[in-house]
């Protein structure tokens, strides 16, 4: 059997940046135990696979050790293939996931992912949260998925040293710093070695808990984002009550055809 196999650099206008992610699209879905080896051997921090479907496409995303109910990148990076190496016409997708219907819209070189906006709750700061990082956070939340840390300001993003074996026994998909950014409204870094990727390059999902708290803390509607990884990545969100619109740009690496 041969599978068709593209990469896109999501979150970015340019290769070698952005978050890296692969794209099979299926006739059909393959049993979990091929798509998780099939993750696993692509060994990014995402691999889409998706499925056409009556209302779109259904969408599912495995990390090289697991499957995740959301992830940002994996679905521009789904999307920029459909709308580019397929005959879709419409300026919008729709994809059907574990975390319900999403959408992404096309407006000549930029995605707009449409997801639902992450509840967080504001939670005590724990020896166990001083010891992932080895400084204490000014505040932290938890979200549905992962926990977040804020700080006073980017050097101390830059800067920070994660303790992945801490971070791991968090009871969390991963940990989100962020602080106010220079350039930005706001900057961040993704840490999830509970899924096997230790710092994510550029984390979509991630700013559906950015944004509500960014928004509210800074009181505006529309912000700018840059995840300050060693790749890094640039977003523009919006939210939008119980939905967040975050934009990127996506870049072409390579195409190629897997054999199982």
């Amino acid at each position: 059997m041969k599978i068709k196999l593209y990469q896109i650099d999501a979150f970015t206008h340019q290769v070698f940046s952005g978050n890296p992610a692969a794209v099979c699209p299926l006739e059909g879905w393959l049993d979990d135990a091929t798509l998780q080896n099939i993750a696993a051997e692509n060994n990014l921090a995402e691999t889409a696979f998706y499925v056409k479907s009556k209302e779109g496409y259904h969408i599912r995303w495995f990390t090289p050790a697991a499957e995740v109910d959301l992830c940002g990148h994996a679905t521009l990076a789904a999307a920029y293939v459909i709308f580019n190496f397929s005959d879709y016409r419409s300026a919008s997708v729709s994809f059907q996931s574990r975390s319900g219907m999403l959408t992404v819209a096309r407006n000549q070189e930029w995605y707009t992912l449409n997801f639902p906006a992450d509840i967080v709750k504001a939670i005590a700061v724990t020896p166990e949260h001083i010891a992932c990082l080895g400084k204490k956070p000014i505040e932290a939340y938890q979200g549905k998925s992962d926990t977040m840390f804020v700080f006073s300001n980017r050097q101390e993003i830059e800067e920070a040293v994660p303790e992945f074996a801490k971070i791991a026994q968090l009871e969390a998909r991963g940990l989100i710093i962020s602080a106010p950014g220079t350039d930005t409204d706001f900057v961040s870094r993704f840490f999830a070695p509970q899924f096997g990727i230790n710092e994510d390059p550029v984390t979509g999902s991630a700013h559906t808990t950015l944004t509500p708290y960014w928004s509210k803390r800074l009181g505006k509607l529309e912000l700018t984002a840059r995840q300050i990884s060693r790749r890094s990545g640039f977003l523009k969100c919006k939210l939008l009550g119980d939905r967040v619109e975050m934009s990127g740009q996506g870049a072409f690496y390579m195409s190629g055809e897997i054999e199982i």
